[in-house]
């Protein structure tokens, strides 16, 4: 989205709290839910969570004055309410999601490339599956950071606004989960070539 046109979401929200709060779920719904479903594994966690996530920014907006509402980054704004959201969830769960059992489908599906053919989609899941499970290993702060900065396209500015931390400490973050998942995924990278790249 460009800025004209979060500009004018911004404007709508500010004039038309719920008129704007439908086209901000339009806009950015899909952002949300694809963040949620990278940091937790699970479609359907990620749909409830992004459930929560919108319920908890139209309470937040509806206490904010209009002149706050216009000067919001909606993008960066929803995507730091998730990762919060995200945070409280697994502060109050009493177990990690469990992958096993858990069909290949709901682990990649949003990931499947509709044009491949059935081998080609066969082997896209199972390395998104793969991947899925190595963000899974990762520490919270290290997947949250690489989530939005790799698959979210966020700067590592935004990440900052988003993790509440400076810009440095994104970027240690970032590099950290890359180099842990090249690990994981690869357990056959030697740790003194990991610590050259």
């Amino acid at each position: 989205m460009d800025d004209k046109a979060e500009q004018q979401l911004t404007e709508l929200l500010a004039a038309d709290l719920d008129g704007g709060f439908t086209e901000l779920v339009r806009v950015h719904g899909r952002a949300v839910y694809t963040f949620l479903f990278r940091v937790c594994g699970s479609a359907t966690e990620a749909d409830d969570l992004g459930q929560d996530v919108f319920l908890r920014a139209y309470t937040a907006l509806r206490g904010y004055a209009p002149e706050r509402r216009r000067e919001l980054k909606p993008r960066a704004w929803l995507l730091a309410v998730a990762a919060n959201v995200w945070r409280n969830h697994v502060r109050t769960r009493t177990r990690r999601p469990a992958l096993a059992g858990m069909p290949v489908e709901d682990v990649a599906g949003s990931w499947t490339d509709h044009g491949a053919g059935p081998e080609e989609r066969a082997e896209l899941a199972d390395d998104r599956g793969r991947l899925v499970t190595a963000l899974l290993q990762l520490s919270e702060q290290q997947r949250i950071a690489v989530v939005l900065r790799h698959v979210m396209g966020m700067s590592y500015a935004e990440v900052a606004e988003v993790q509440g931390c400076p810009v440095g400490t994104v970027k240690a973050q970032v590099s950290r989960g890359l180099r842990s998942l090249r690990r994981l995924l690869d357990p056959a990278i030697p740790v003194w070539e990991e610590v050259a790249t």
